[in-house]
This record gives C-alpha cells, structure tokens and sequence, in this order.
C-alpha cells in the first residue's frame, strides 16, 4: 500500500485531499493508499447529511471565527483541531473486496485498527457503536466512509491531546448518538490517548503495510475542490 504524510494549509484543502484521492483511484491514476495528517487550527466539520444549525453553536463560531465545512463522508459532527491525528484509507471496494459492502468495510478495518491499538496501548481496544474505538467504554476514535463505484474512502481521527472543553462549548449533544453513549456530554464520553502522534502512524503503517511512499498529489484538483466545492457556502451549509 502506498502511504503520504500530508497535511495542507487550509482546512478546505485538507478535506478535498481525501475527496481527490479517492477520484484518484477511481481513475485508475493510483492504488490503495493511507494518508495522514494533523489539523494546526481549530475547524468544525459536519458530515455530509448534517444540518449545522442543530449539530453546532453558530454563535460561538462565529464569535471566535471558526470555520464549518461540511465532508464528503457521512457520520456525525466533529471539531478538528490540535491535538488530533486523522488519516485516510482508499482501498478498493469491489465484490472480491474485504470492503465490499459498507457493513463489511467497517468490519475489517475497525478490526485491524482495534488489533493495532490494541498492541500499542496494552490495553483491551473495543469497536462500539457502528464505527467508533474505545476503552472502557469512552471514545477515542470515530470513522466515516464514502464509496464510489471501484474504491472507497474511509476515515476517521484519533483523539490524542485534544481541547475536550472548547467542544463542549462548539458542539451540543449531538442530534444522533450511539446506544453506549447513555446520554454522556462529551467530556464523560470521549478520552485523549494522551501519546505522541507518531506512535499511532507507526501503527497504522504498520498495519497496512504501507512502506511505499505516494508522491504524486493531485494538487490541482485539491486546489480546485477547495476553492469551489469546500470554500463554498452553498456545500457547506446545504443543509
């Protein structure tokens, strides 16, 4: 698998990266990859179906000028920022696929994932909810996909050192939420691994093998999804 360490300027850029990636390989330009990345500046990002008004505090964000962007992915609302590390998985998806369906993706990789923490942190890694990490009960990790005809993306973030307080204050409860989490803020929900970013990318390398560095980044199609697509109101307050 090849593997890219890649974080852009913009929160904008970054979310077109995983989007250009996958069209990417749905061109057949490149194979299953894993990329990588650290956000530097505090962003909200809604899932594809989310409706802003009800999964995130306008006011505050626009008080303290805080970027909503809204992915390409389903899943619920997140805040980005310092402190979490994300990647991007693109593998193929077709009907000889371990990926094959959505149900079967989140199985497989979900399982790899939990075997490699599992092993880093020495501590009993559970997959809750449909596509979530925890230990004892509180998360560290959600995931999203989004499948085109012959790949699929998946992707997810890990809470490592993260400003759990300024969530509560940037998102309310959110509008749907996983049986396990019994109606927790998210501060009683979710946990900082609390370890340095690079042990969890080792992991993850590691657990795709990904040993094959990707150089070829689709720059003009980041540029040109960024600009159009993820810069625009109308896509990120579409609903």
């Amino acid at each position: 698998m090849l593997a890219c360490d890649l974080t852009l300027t913009s929160p904008q850029e970054n979310l077109a990266c995983d989007e250009a990636l996958l069209e990417l390989c749905e061109r057949g330009e490149a194979d299953e990859l894993l990329r990588l990345w650290e956000p530097s500046q505090y962003f909200v990002v809604v899932g594809y179906g989310n409706r802003v008004r009800s999964e995130v505090s306008l006011p505050f964000c626009q008080q303290h000028t805080i970027q909503i962007l809204r992915r390409c992915s389903g899943g619920g609302t997140v805040l980005q920022g310092p402190g979490v590390l994300n990647y991007s998985l693109v593998l193929r998806a077709d009907s000889s696929s371990p990926a094959h369906s959505i149900t079967a993706a989140n199985s497989f990789i979900l399982k790899r994932h939990q075997d490699a923490l599992a092993a880093l942190l020495r501590a009993p890694v559970e997959v809750r909810g449909h596509t979530d990490l925890a230990i004892g009960g509180l998360k560290f990790s959600g995931n999203s996909q989004r499948r085109g005809k012959r790949f699929l993306l998946f992707h997810g973030s890990f809470l490592l050192n993260f400003d759990l307080e300024l969530m509560e204050r940037i998102l309310p409860m959110p509008s749907r939420a996983p049986e396990y989490r019994f109606g927790r803020s998210h501060s009683d929900f979710l946990m900082n691994l609390k370890i340095p970013a690079t042990l969890i990318k080792r992991a993850l390398l590691q657990a795709w093998e990904a040993d094959e560095t990707f150089a070829d980044i689709p720059l003009e199609p980041i540029a040109h999804l960024a600009r159009h697509k993820y810069g625009s109101d109308a896509w990120n307050f579409r609903f």
